[in-house]
Parts: structure tokens; C-alpha cells; sequence
């Protein structure tokens, strides 16, 4: 049964025994899902994903070269796509090592196609969550940026021309109309020309 969600889904699959790998790309195929990659160790695996930018990878925790926790560390670090580790075991402190790392979601072998598409489909609403996230703190974070920009050309516009806080801001505000533009670009133009 494919899914409509599995159609566009790219998928990089990362396990270091042959026929477990072709298991799982013969299962992800029959749901649906587009194979982009293989590799059998982590370090493959991390170029294979700066390669291909699928939307999620699948790999095996314990993986020769690079193992898969460190894997998902470098991709995560770059926000490449959800990861979703697969362990023979089922220890808590591997999983938890693997969430740390940033992956999105687990699941224990030997995987059944019955678990695959739940949480491929989790890790990527997951990743889509935290995506948004990031877009939100990054918008804050130049909010805030253009905000301390504005609060100090005000206070240059306080010393220099002695306006109180509110005259300094409709200054500001004003020119920014006339200009076009947005206060923080006036407020930058006004510190770099100081």
C-alpha cells in the first residue's frame, strides 16, 4: 500500500549488513517511498546525505568508520533530514544518546514493515516541527537584532540632535516612510555613518 505522504518522501538507507540493508529498501520501496542512497558505514552515509538532501535517513546505530549516533550528530548538526536509527538493541541509554544526537525517531530490529512507514512518517512531522522551530527563533533573533539596531541609533539621536525616546523613534519612523525602507536599515545607516 503506498501512501500519498510516501511518494515524495526521499530516503537514504544506512546499515552496514548487506541483507538487512536490501530488506529494508525492498520495504520502503513497497510502501512507497524513493530510495535516493545506500551506504554501509556512517561516514558514507553523511556524504550520501550532503549528496542527496533526502528527507529522511535510516541508519543502524552500530556502524563501522563512523558509527550511527556520531552520523546523526554532523547531519543533524547541518539540518540535513530526519533521522531515524535502527538498534538491535533496545537499551535506553542508546536511544537516548541517538535522541541527544538529534535523531527523530527509532526503531528496534529486526523492523517490520508494519513499524516502517509509522515512523518514517513521525521522525518527518518531527523534523517539519522542529524545522519550524528553528525559522522561528531565527526570525526572534533578527527581531531582536533590529531592535537593539534602532534602540542605539535612538539613543545617538538623543545625544546628538537631544530628542526625547519618542521624538528619536518618529524620526526614525518617519524617515524610514520617506525613505522606503524599514527603521533598521535607517538605524544602520545612522551608527555606520557615526
Amino acid at each position: 500500500m503506498t501512501t500519498l505522504a510516501a511518494m515524495a518522501t526521499r530516503v537514504v538507507v544506512a546499515e552496514d549488513e548487506a541483507l538487512i540493508r536490501l530488506d529494508l529498501v525492498e520495504m520502503l520501496a513497497d510502501a512507497g517511498y524513493e530510495v535516493v542512497g545506500q551506504a554501509a558505514t556512517g561516514e558514507a552515509a553523511v556524504e550520501l546525505v550532503r549528496r542527496e538532501r533526502p528527507d529522511v535517513l535510516l541508519i543502524d546505530i552500530r556502524m563501522p568508520v563512523m558509527d550511527g549516533i556520531t552520523a546523526t550528530e554532523a547531519i543533524t548538526a547541518e539540518q540535513q533530514c530526519a533521522v531515524v536509527v535502527l538498534t538491535a538493541f533496545s537499551q535506553r541509554d542508546l536511544v537516548e544518546r541517538a535522541r541527544a544526537a538529534g535523531a527523530t525517531n527509532y526503531l528496534v530490529k529486526p523492523v517490520a514493515p508494519s513499524d516502517l512507514v509509522p515512523a518514517i512518517e513521525l521522525a518527518l512531522a518531527k523534523a517539519r516541527e522542529i524545522a519550524g522551530l528553528n525559522d522561528q527563533v531565527e526570525a526572534l533573533q533578527r527581531q531582536l537584532a533590529a531592535r537593539k539596531q534602532i534602540d542605539r541609533a535612538k539613543a545617538l539621536l538623543q545625544a546628538r540632535h537631544g530628542f526625547d525616546d519618542e521624538k528619536a523613534y518618529r524620526w526614525l519612523q518617519r524617515t524610514a516612510m520617506d525613505r522606503r525602507t524599514s527603521m533598521a536599515e535607517v538605524a544602520s545607516e545612522l551608527l555606520s555613518a557615526e
